[in-house]
């Protein structure tokens, strides 16, 4: 057998979903044991689904195919329902249900039985590493209280990646894994294709990032770095495994590809923070390159979370860039000069970590209320320029004509806010 062929079996074996679904009971996730059909108790004790997923390739509001979904090899097709958690006994384990209720289909996830709860809490901090709630406190945080150098390069090297993992997604089109024997413990991102990990794209990136940019830049010991690496990658990389979401072939696949972006792009890392921040014309670039790349990678005339994560990635990476041009002409945001490198932790003082307190409090209450207030006047705007009914607001953001002007113009200004409103308004109230 050919190194090519043994290549190709391996990944074979590594992309089938009993893998999956025996890391899970490793881990001390219990397989669902019955079915609707097997029993009428199994019904009243489980929280199904609250209706099918929606497949890719269906529109809104367009008819289910009436024939069956073509099976594939690497898994179920996207929308095959989990299996039912069967009643586990007076003395069975405690159950737990999915972490994230998906707000644009209504799909709910089902209950199952959980054994290890340290595990199961462990791999859910991992898993909410790669999502959205984590994203809008950690970028402004380094921005805001640690170092926008740091935190601006930061942000670039994410949507690069993610926008690139994101496409890839959409090119190469695998299932999610096989539910069952896999049960899915998240199901918010279960209408996106699996291959690569996004997750594992993101929790690699974002920690090799920080070493590359603070070593030499601020004073600590490399073996922290290299200690941080490979926990913080590890913990987010077995999470999507512990969670259902992927296989793990897709995650090998994710940490191998975003080594190989870090290693083509983060060299022009620099050059392009400075010209984000000095370029006269910057933002118009910046704006029109984003547009460009979001148009680009939306010619699927289907719908999934994938669509708006795209445009919402795209949108805050230009609203960052934008906002850091604006500060840095503004002098609000000025990087320490060289020759005050290598930085030193200030001493933590009852001062120091109330104004970085303060700061965060301040910060993250403007972030929210912009993003309202844009989410507030962008859907029903776009709603009525495409003529696009705005009862049901879940399905109006299925529509590309409203979802995307949502994303990217709501997005955009909360970037803008956290690189050029809140350090305004942290200058004028003497915090920053």
């Amino acid at each position: 057998m050919s190194l090519g062929q043994r290549l190709a079996l391996l990944a074979v074996r590594l992309q089938e979903p009993q893998r999956v679904a025996s890391f899970q009971r490793l881990c001390g996730v219990e397989t669902p044991l019955g079915s609707p059909a097997e029993g009428e108790d199994a019904e009243s004790e489980v929280r199904g689904a609250a209706g099918n997923p929606r497949r890719r390739g269906q529109q809104p509001g367009a008819e289910r195919s009436p024939g069956p979904a073509k099976p594939d090899c690497c898994g179920a097709p996207n929308g095959v329902r989990n299996g039912l958690a069967a009643e586990p006994g007076p003395a069975g384990p405690r159950r737990a249900g999915s972490l994230r209720r998906n707000s644009l289909t209504g799909e709910e996830g089902e209950l199952v039985r959980v054994s290890n709860w340290p595990l199961y809490y462990l791999f859910s901090l991992g898993t909410e590493l790669g999502n959205e709630l984590f994203y809008i406190f950690f970028f402004p945080f380094w921005i805001w209280n640690l170092d926008p150098f740091v935190g601006r390069r930061l942000v670039i090297i994410w949507v690069l990646v993610m926008y690139l993992g994101q496409c890839t997604k959409d090119i190469i089109r695998w299932p999610r894994p096989a539910s069952p024997p896999v049960v899915k413990l998240e199901i918010f991102y279960n209408s996106e294709y699996s291959m690569p990990s996004t997750h594992a794209m993101s929790g690699t990136a974002i920690p090799i990032a920080m070493v590359l940019l603070t070593y030499g830049r601020w004073q600590y010991p490399l073996m922290y770095g290299l200690i941080l690496i490979p926990c913080w990658s590890s913990l987010v990389c077995l999470s999507r495994i512990y969670m259902g979401m992927h296989s793990i072939l897709d995650v090998i696949a994710g940490f191998l590809y975003t080594l190989l972006i870090l290693v083509i792009f983060y060299p022009l890392v620099d050059l392009i923070d400075n010209f984000n921040q000095t370029y006269k014309y910057a933002p118009f670039i910046i704006i029109g390159l984003h547009l460009a790349l979001g148009i680009f990678s939306f010619t699927l005339d289907t719908w999934s979370t994938s669509r708006g994560d795209t445009a919402e990635i795209l949108g805050s990476g230009a609203g960052i860039a934008c906002g850091s041009h604006a500060t840095y002409n503004l002098g609000l945001l000025l990087d320490p000069p060289l020759h005050t490198l290598p930085l030193a932790s200030p001493p933590l003082t009852v001062t120091l970590f109330a104004k970085a307190i303060l700061r965060v409090v301040i910060g993250m209450i403007t972030v929210l209320i912009v993003r309202d207030i844009m989410k507030k006047i962008t859907i029903p705007l776009a709603c009525k320029l495409s003529s696009i009914p705005c009862d049901d607001i879940r399905q109006a953001r299925q529509h590309m004509e409203v979802e995307l002007p949502y994303r990217y113009i709501t997005y955009g200004m909360v970037g803008f806010s956290i690189t050029f409103l809140v350090p305004y308004i942290f200058s004028f109230t003497g915090i920053s």
